[in-house]
């Protein structure tokens, strides 16, 4: 992992800081989500940066258990086979893609969550351009290809869609015990050189195939995945395959702009008044 002195250790601090005072937003009256966030009790997460560039922070805590296991409670019959979009658009079933996704319906912890989740990416960020949450879950010999959350095809990342996707968190919600494989790999990132890191990155790996964020329960990663306004090449993951366990994880996705009403489904409505 690259060390940063001056203007890296600034923008550091300016980063810190701003997840500082996201971390304890619900209290900030100019904050368009206070609606939502008032009912909520934010987990007191801690965050490492990772990579400046392209910007990484891992989350520690980002979920608690009792959000944990609602997501497992209220998607337990909802999963159904992934599928994946080709460059023209179109979503099918890939060999590329071996798992089961669901889409957790909006009650008050789920909300509780995206509230979260734009409040880490700053006081401004518009639920208008948060993507409906997304459940993934994997079993044995089940993996998710190199791939990148943004999109190559205009037909994904047009104005009624938001754009392209800004950014990612990939949190996990399950990693059962006997869990072996699974981890997320980044190929294109420097791997870190700290033993610290050995709990959340599996520092067997050879640091020069990237680096592999393991699954740890109720963590998370956090990328943007733009760079001046294109798609950045070194955000590229792949969804380790699990060799034996189970492991959910859950996507959140902030779209550049707004979503149109129907992309992002039903009960959205009333958080807009």
């Amino acid at each position: 992992m690259k060390i940063f002195g001056g203007a890296g250790c600034a923008a550091v601090f300016g980063i810190a800081l701003t997840i500082s005072r996201v971390a304890s937003a619900s209290q900030a009256p100019e904050n368009p989500l206070n609606d939502i966030t008032e009912t909520c009790t934010h987990p007191p997460y801690k965050i490492h940066i990772f990579s400046l560039s392209p910007l990484v922070i891992y989350i520690v805590n980002f979920l608690t258990p009792e959000e944990r296991q609602h997501l497992l409670s209220i998607t337990s019959n909802a999963f159904t086979t992934s599928q994946t979009a080709d460059e023209h658009g179109t979503s099918a079933l890939r060999s590329t893609r071996k798992s089961r996704s669901a889409t957790p319906p909006r009650d008050t912890i789920v909300r509780c969550i995206e509230s979260r989740a734009l409040l880490f990416q700053g006081l401004s960020t518009p639920l208008s351009h948060l993507e409906p949450l997304q459940l993934v879950q994997y079993t044995q010999n089940e993996t998710y290809d190199f791939h990148t959350d943004w999109f190559t095809s205009p037909s994904l990342a047009s104005p009624s869609h938001g754009g392209n996707r800004l950014s990612s968190f990939f949190a996990y919600v399950l990693a059962t015990d006997d869990i072996t494989g699974g981890g997320t790999t980044f190929p294109l990132l420097d791997a870190p050189r700290d033993e610290k890191w050995c709990g959340y990155v599996d520092c067997d790996r050879p640091w020069d195939e990237g680096v592999t964020f393991l699954p740890v329960e109720g963590n998370a990663v956090f990328w943007v995945n733009m760079v001046g306004g294109q798609g950045d090449q070194r955000t590229l993951h792949r969804g380790d395959v699990v060799t034996s366990g189970r492991k959910m994880g859950m996507n959140i996705w902030t779209r550049e702009g707004e979503l149109d009403p129907e992309l992002r489904g039903e009960g959205w409505e009333e958080d807009e008044l």
